[in-house]
């Protein structure tokens, strides 16, 4: 979760010019993103509308004469800081609107802050740019001189970008009420992503983060209807995505891949080194009665096989996961079953949960919850697990040659990423006193140390 505009080093990164505008602009607008990358990209896209109508995005309370906020509602400690947040913007400035996940919660929202603007729900940028034309007068807008990159406004740094190809999805796990707040699936023409992608690369991008609530699910909803890209007919289907995004020569990395069987078909591409070998699969449990609960895929000996079966076609592949302990009726047996799958599994890079309630999630009817204390001391063992198996993952590393993508240079010397980790999720590579480099710049890169989470390495030669 993160506040990405009232920064005081923005990603927006005004320009000295722009700063000096903010004084002389009627029409300004402040604007705060909360959540996850999906939340992200609808924020890019209503930045991006604004921008184009000649709007000021500021970074300040003081200097906004509007602000919008856009919430994420996926589990109570979200909603808290989305409420937090809704009241500190009111507080500070006054006049606000809200607008992302937690909008179609109305009545939630009204009742502890009913002096907001306006609430509109997820991917709804037309209805929030209305919104904003009803309280802050459209600026005088010269496209000539006030232009906005093809690619849009960008709250990533420049050397990477999500990609979001669907909205909505069509499963309905037990713990989760995406559904109830983004609808069900609906796949973006693969024209029309395509197209962003390379606006994004044309504009210096060099690693595209493909992003959906169920990326493996493309395509499905619209029966993987043909679409056409450069004039060449190309399927609405993740495989066939993967396949075109390969020919753009940056790296391109799949998050939230349901493990369906065409899954296996991508591997392939990620052995030849056409798209970084790195799936994030949230397996989330793998008990398989606590799986049904869940309303999840359940054989998790075939889940290993097909495990065994990615890596014998592609050794370097890396895998991502999320699980969840503590779930209603979770048995330390069950629990026990979860911790052999992590020995068994060798996943590389896992993120842990305590389960909690989710207003409107069906699993909060479930018998026999879990207490507290049990959860924590489920939590902490998981961890504990798989933080070993992390060590030794990274441990194999050393003196090892990796290609690295730089994210920052500081004090200390540069910051950077191999194809093993996604920005802000996974582990860094520090390269110690290397200070002639840039973000975005890839380079190559001899491991020496490394602990739980983390490498470090030294430069060398191309």
């Amino acid at each position: 979760m993160s506040v990405e505009t009232f920064d005081p080093n923005s990603q927006l990164n005004q320009t000295d010019n722009e700063k000096k505008a903010v004084a002389n602009n009627t029409s300004r607008v402040g604007f705060i993103s909360l959540g996850c990358p999906k939340n992200l990209v609808d924020s890019e896209r209503i930045l991006t509308q604004l921008r184009t109508e000649g709007y000021e995005v500021v970074p300040s309370y003081d200097d906004a004469q509007l602000v919008i906020v856009n919430t994420c509602g996926f589990i109570d400690s979200a909603v808290q800081e989305s409420l937090d947040t809704i009241g500190e913007a009111l507080a500070e400035n006054g006049k606000v609107l809200v607008t992302g996940c937690l909008g179609v919660k109305e009545n939630e929202i009204r009742e502890i802050h009913p002096n907001v603007l306006g609430i509109t729900g997820p991917h709804a940028y037309e209805e929030v740019l209305n919104q904003v034309h009803d309280h802050v007068d459209k600026p005088a807008h010269n496209p000539f001189t006030d232009l906005i990159p093809d690619h849009g406004v960008k709250l990533t740094p420049k050397h990477f970008a999500y990609l979001k190809i669907s909205e909505g999805c069509n499963h309905r796990c037990t713990f989760c009420i995406i559904p109830s707040m983004r609808g069900d699936l609906d796949s973006r023409p693969i024209g029309d992503v395509l197209s962003e992608a390379q606006r994004l690369v044309n504009a210096g991008v060099k690693e595209l983060l493909v992003i959906s609530q169920d990326t493996s699910a493309y395509g499905v909803d619209i029966k993987y209807r043909t679409g056409f890209w450069e004039g060449m007919p190309v399927k609405t289907k993740m495989l066939s995505l993967c396949e075109q995004l390969a020919k753009m020569g940056v790296w391109v990395r799949l998050h939230y891949v349901y493990p369906y069987p065409h899954v296996d078909d991508v591997i392939p591409l990620m052995a030849e080194g056409k798209i970084l070998p790195y799936l994030d699969i949230p397996f989330q449990h793998a008990s398989p009665r606590i799986l049904k609960l869940m309303k999840r895929p359940g054989n998790i000996d075939k889940t290993l096989e097909r495990i065994k079966k990615w890596r014998k076609i592609c050794p370097e592949l890396v895998i991502r996961s999320t699980f969840i302990v503590g779930f209603p009726g979770e048995t330390e047996t069950e629990f026990e079953e979860l911790l052999d799958f992590l020995r068994e599994a060798q996943l590389d890079r896992v993120g842990c949960f305590k389960y909690s309630p989710v207003e409107g999630a069906t699993a909060n009817e479930l018998p026999d919850p879990v207490d507290e204390p049990i959860k924590e001391e489920r939590l902490a063992r998981f961890m504990a697990v798989q933080a070993e198996i992390s060590a030794n993952k990274l441990k194999a590393k050393i003196g090892n040659e990796y290609q690295i993508l730089i994210d920052e240079v500081t004090p200390d010397g540069a910051i950077g990423r191999t194809y093993a980790d996604a920005p802000e999720i996974d582990g860094v590579v520090h390269l110690t006193d290397e200070f002639d480099v840039e973000p975005g710049d890839k380079v190559w890169v001899q491991i020496i140390h490394s602990d739980d989470h983390d490498l470090w390495g030294v430069r060398v030669e191309d």
